[in-house]
């Protein structure tokens, strides 16, 4: 297992300071991440966190069976990395919604936050990094696979 950054735990003491709480008297934990499959594209869109133009992300609900995961929850808390695992902010997760891929409309598009944050642009990045993803499976991406759709705020950077 890969070790953790010392800037995340660093991260973590500091926001559960700010709320009042200690990693000594909280019963909040946290994952930390980063996001895509490149680091160029982890790096900006952990700076579109920090900004508050990213306010949400989606993934396929396949993967959450394939690698044994928990589906995010409300008031969920991970910690966003930099592609090389170095702490960036602190999110909470708002709402969790799962979905067919054809049916994320604008809304979604507009909180995800990316590119030009049309639907457009938000379907084309999406299908190109689910076909990326499953094509190591062996499988082909499908509009009607289920999309994880988690909103979240920034709570500290």
């Amino acid at each position: 297992m890969e070790q953790e950054h010392k800037s995340v735990e660093k991260i973590w003491r500091k926001y559960l300071t700010s709320i009042g709480e200690s990693t000594y008297n909280t019963d909040k934990n946290y994952t930390s991440w980063h996001f895509c499959d490149n680091e160029k594209s982890a790096n900006d869109l952990a700076k579109l966190v920090r900004g508050k133009i990213k306010r949400g992300t989606s993934s396929l609900y396949y993967f959450y069976g394939v690698e044994n995961e928990d589906l995010p929850m409300e008031d969920n808390h991970s910690i966003i990395t930099t592609w090389n695992g170095i702490a960036q902010c602190v999110i909470k997760t708002k709402k969790v919604t799962v979905l067919p891929f054809k049916d994320v409309n604008e809304k979604f598009a507009k909180i995800e936050g990316e590119g030009d944050k049309s639907l457009e642009y938000w379907r084309k990045v999406h299908i190109d990094f689910f076909t990326r993803e499953l094509k190591e499976l062996e499988m082909e991406f499908s509009q009607d696979m289920l999309v994880v759709f988690e909103e979240f705020e920034a709570v500290y950077k």
